[in-house]
């Protein structure tokens, strides 16, 4: 555990600083990243033993209050802001209330702006859904010699505007492992294979509760068949509650409440009086 000030001046405690994973690179330890959403995911991950996680700058305050002392990047999504000053404010903000590294998927310059602030950047590489558009679908990176040397060009450009991290999506594992080695930024893969410094999962596909997960996602628990468990038994419970409702039946004796012993008749001389 180290002992930090964090981006707000506050006394701190991490289980990985960013110096911590850049010197991590080659060393043959792999950390794990998950995506939790509420506070029962975030403990789940911690008593896990889960290294990193990601959240959603609304999550965020809740987020390091019940996780104190774990790493956590935070997101925004490509459209939540328009100008830099905005995304710029926004990053500020957050490392403030305690977040580790900031991604986002925005332009270079933006990137090099947050970077010039000394705030930790994680960009996004190969299959980065939301420019899916632009290259005619989703699909895989890095399988040809002439894909491969692409995303090592687009590398060394994150590297020279001051990433230090990326997510990397759907790239070829032979390419990953290869360019690896040739770039300075923490790699965090997520469906490219084993030869990321980090690998990232998501929480609903990591527990097996994705409808239909994509093909690099596996399974390691079936969370689906107790959530339909678990629906079944609420619509059980509603229709009996509806019936005994209907009957006259409920509430029970033992959920109402009565009058004290002889106050009932006292009550009914009052109303005759009337």
């Amino acid at each position: 555990m180290r002992n930090i000030y964090d981006f707000g001046r506050k006394p701190a405690q991490r289980n990985y600083t960013v110096r911590d994973l850049i010197d991590l690179k080659g060393s043959g330890k792999r950390l794990t990243m998950c995506n939790p959403a509420n506070e029962v995911e975030i403990r789940a991950c911690v008593d896990a033993g889960i290294d990193l996680l990601t959240v959603w700058d609304t999550q965020l305050d809740m987020a390091r209050q019940t996780a104190p002392t774990h790493f956590q990047g935070v997101g925004i999504t490509w459209g939540q802001f328009a100008t830099k000053e905005e995304i710029l404010r926004h990053a500020i903000d957050c490392m403030e209330r305690g977040a580790d590294m900031y991604y986002t998927n925005r332009s270079y310059d933006i990137v090099e702006m947050l970077a010039k602030e000394s705030i930790p950047v994680q960009v996004h590489m190969g299959l980065v859904p939301t420019i899916s558009h632009w290259v005619g679908g989703l699909r895989a990176y890095g399988r040809t010699a002439e894909g491969a040397m692409e995303l090592l060009r687009t590398f060394k450009r994150y590297e020279d505007v001051g990433a230090f991290a990326c997510e990397i999506e759907c790239v070829a594992e032979d390419t990953l492992r290869l360019l690896n080695d040739r770039t300075s930024m923490v790699t965090i893969s997520l469906g490219s294979g084993n030869a990321g410094d980090v690998i990232f999962l998501f929480m609903a596909d990591i527990c097996g509760e994705a409808e239909n997960p994509p093909r690099h996602a596996h399974a390691f628990g079936n969370l689906v068949r107790l959530h339909e468990q678990m629906y079944a038994e609420r619509v059980d419970a509603l229709k009996a509650f509806q019936s005994e409702v209907t009957s006259h039946n409920f509430p029970y004796p033992a959920q109402s409440i009565t009058m004290k012993d002889g106050e009932l008749d006292k009550l009914n001389e009052a109303l005759d009086k009337l």
